[in-house]
């Protein structure tokens, strides 16, 4: 069977998860393209690190604002209600707990639910950013990531090789093969994508994986 890299799966599958009134927090690349995808009668309160709430889709090409992005530099738009505030506030939220849910991309993820996300040993890099605040102080962190690196070694690890973002944090892994729930050690299969089968992927995953048994196949 043959990979094909597919992150918008990632994303439909990923916003069906949120529910209306949920406070998101949506990280840099990936992430972002949940947005895209949450159903329309699901209403959630997207916030940036950057000192935004209530952001809405992407602005027509042309009608950006220079001075309004979020925390990648991407141009966005705020829905009315949307607030602006200064950094300390922001951090306040996330690191009062209220924050709902976190989708951050990840360089790799492990079986304990550790995360690796902003370092590669020999790469100059300014920093983790908000995502250590965010991973610990959102009520879930769901990691958003293609299976598999360019190398072809799955990016879902028995333990992380890089330096950790985040230790014990993450709750669900999303790839373009299936959904995952982090549960004491392993990796538990719920879902899988089309074309893919469980087997497969248990097999070309090398960590820890259990298929659960209410396993089911998830159509976009």
């Amino acid at each position: 069977m043959e990979y094909q890299e597919n992150k918008d799966i990632i994303a439909k599958r990923i916003a069906l998860m949120l529910k209306t009134g949920d406070v998101v927090n949506l990280g840099i690349g990936l992430p972002t393209l949940v947005a895209n995808y949450v159903p329309a009668d699901v209403v959630v309160i997207l916030q940036s690190e950057n000192g935004l709430i209530g952001l809405g889709p992407a602005p027509e090409k042309g009608k950006e604002q220079k001075d309004l992005t979020n925390a990648g530099a991407q141009p966005v738009t705020i829905l009315p209600g949307g607030a602006f505030f200064d950094s300390a506030t922001s951090f306040g939220i996330i690191r009062g707990g209220h924050v709902d849910a976190t989708v951050l991309g990840v360089l790799e993820v492990d079986q304990e639910g550790n995360l690796a996300n902003y370092k590669i040993p020999g790469k100059m890099v300014p920093g983790m950013g908000g995502a250590m605040d965010l991973v610990a102080g959102s009520r879930v962190v769901i990691a958003a990531t293609t299976h598999f690196e360019k190398s072809g070694a799955a990016k879902l690890k028995r333990r992380c090789s890089l330096p950790l973002t985040a230790a014990h944090e993450v709750d669900f892994v999303v790839t373009d093969l299936g959904l995952f729930h982090v549960e004491e050690g392993k990796f538990v299969l719920k879902e899988y994508f089309e074309p893919y089968t469980p087997e497969w992927i248990k097999e070309k995953t090398d960590a820890d994986v259990v298929i659960a048994p209410d396993c089911r196949l998830f159509k976009a």
